[in-house]
C-alpha cells in the first residue's frame, strides 16, 4: 500500500481512503464502505483522529470526516522527512564515532578509499557542510561536479563565519564561465583566492580534521579518492597547502574604484593619481597576473584573438609598460590589483 511508508497499516489506509469519499459517516457505515468489521472500523477511526487524518463530530453515534488529504497527508510526509533527517544526522554522528574508535585501535583506518562518484560527491558535501572554522582547497580540473554548482552553499557558509581559502590552477581560472560566474562572486563574498600556474593535485581540507585527495593523478584517477583523517598524512597535506599558498598570486576581486582613488600619505606616487580602471580592465588584469595565455583569456572573455591582443596592448600602453610583468607592477602600485 502506498501510505505504508508514512506509518499507516493496510487496513488504516483502506479505511482512510474510503472515509475521503464518505464524509460524516459512522463506524458501521465506514466498515461497510471498506469491508471491515464495525469494531475494527471504530478502532481505525480513533487512530485516524489521533493522527490528524480525520475529525469527529458529537452525537450518537459519532460521525467522522476525513481531513483534506493535501493537508493531512502532506503533514505526515513532512513529519517523516524530519524523522529521516534526524536519522541521517544520527548515522553521521555514529559513523564518525565508529571511525574514531577504530582509528584508536587500528591506525591504518586513518585513510579510507572511496570508489564511486556518489561516495566522493557525498564526501565533498560532508567536508564542506561540517566545517566549523575553515575550508582549504586546491582547485584544478577535471571536475566530478559542474564547477560553481555549490556557489550558494559556499556563500551561506562564508556569511556564517566559515573561512574559505582556495588556490586555483591556471586551467581552473580559464575554465569557460568560471571566473565571472563562480570565482569572482565567491571572492566578493569573502573567499580568499590565489592562483598558481600548476597545482600538484586536487585537495579539500576541513578544519584540521579531514582531507580528500584523488586516488591517482593519471587519467581516470579521480573516479576514486582517499579520505584522510587526523594523521601524519593529514599534517603533510596541510603543510603542502600552506607552502603553495605562500607561492600563489592573490586574486583580489574587491579592487574597486574606492581602492584605486588617489591615495594619501608619503607612499603616494604619480601612478596612484591615475583614474581607476573599469571592471572589464580589472578582470583582464586578473587574468594576466594569473598567467593565462592570450588564447585562454580570449576563451574566458569570449573575445577574438585580435580583440584580446588589442585590449592587452591598450592596457599596457595605459600603464606605460613594455612587459606584462611591468604592467602588473604598475597596476599594483596604483592599487588596481
Amino acid at each position: 500500500m502506498e501510505l505504508n511508508v508514512l506509518g499507516l497499516g493496510d487496513e488504516t489506509e483502506r479505511a482512510y481512503t474510503a472515509l475521503v469519499g464518505h464524509p460524516r459517516c459512522t463506524a458501521s457505515e465506514l466498515a461497510g464502505a471498506y469491508g471491515g468489521s464495525t469494531a475494527s472500523a471504530a478502532g481505525v477511526l480513533t487512530a485516524l483522529v489521533s493522527m490528524g487524518l480525520a475529525t469527529r463530530t458529537g452525537g450518537r453515534p459519532p460521525r467522522f470526516t476525513a481531513t483534506p488529504p493535501d493537508v493531512a497527508v502532506t503533514a505526515l510526509i513532512q513529519e517523516r522527512e524530519h524523522q529521516l533527517d534526524a536519522a541521517r544526522s544520527l548515522v553521521q554522528r555514529l559513523a564518525e564515532t565508529h571511525r574514531e574508535a577504530h582509528r584508536i585501535s587500528h591506525p591504518d583506518i586513518a585513510v579510507e578509499l572511496l570508489t564511486s562518484r556518489e561516495d566522493i560527491g557525498e564526501a565533498v558535501r560532508r567536508l564542506t557542510a561540517e566545517a566549523r572554522h575553515e575550508v582549504r582547497a586546491f582547485d584544478r580540473p577535471p571536475y566530478v561536479n559542474r564547477p560553481g554548482s555549490n556557489l550558494q552553499q559556499q556563500v551561506q557558509r562564508q556569511r556564517g563565519g566559515i573561512a574559505h581559502r582556495v588556490i586555483y590552477s591556471r586551467e581552473a581560472v580559464a575554465w569557460p564561465g568560471r571566473l565571472l560566474g563562480d570565482i569572482l562572486p565567491s571572492v566578493r563574498t569573502g573567499e580568499q583566492a590565489r592562483v598558481r600556474a600548476e597545482l600538484p593535485l586536487k585537495l579539500i581540507i576541513r578544519d584540521d580534521q579531514t582531507a580528500l585527495i584523488p586516488f591517482s593523478l593519471a587519467a581516470g584517477g579521480h573516479a576514486a579518492a582517499y579520505l584522510v583523517h587526523r594523521s601524519p598524512m593529514l599534517t603533510a597535506l596541510e603543510a603542502l597547502f600552506e607552502a603553495e599558498w605562500e607561492r600563489a598570486v592573490a586574486l583580489d576581486a574587491t579592487a574597486t574604484a574606492s581602492a584605486a582613488v588617489t591615495p594619501s600619505g608619503p607612499a603616494a606616487s604619480a601612478d596612484s593619481a591615475a583614474a581607476p580602471p573599469d571592471p572589464e580592465t580589472l578582470i583582464l588584469l586578473t587574468l594576466l597576473t594569473s598567467g593565462l595565455t592570450d588564447a585562454a583569456i580570449a576563451r574566458v572573455q569570449g573575445w577574438s584573438s585580435r580583440t584580446t591582443q588589442r585590449r592587452i596592448q591598450r592596457l599596457m600602453t595605459t600603464l606605460s609598460a613594455t612587459t606584462r610583468f611591468q604592467a602588473a607592477l604598475v597596476a599594483a602600485r596604483r592599487g588596481w590589483i
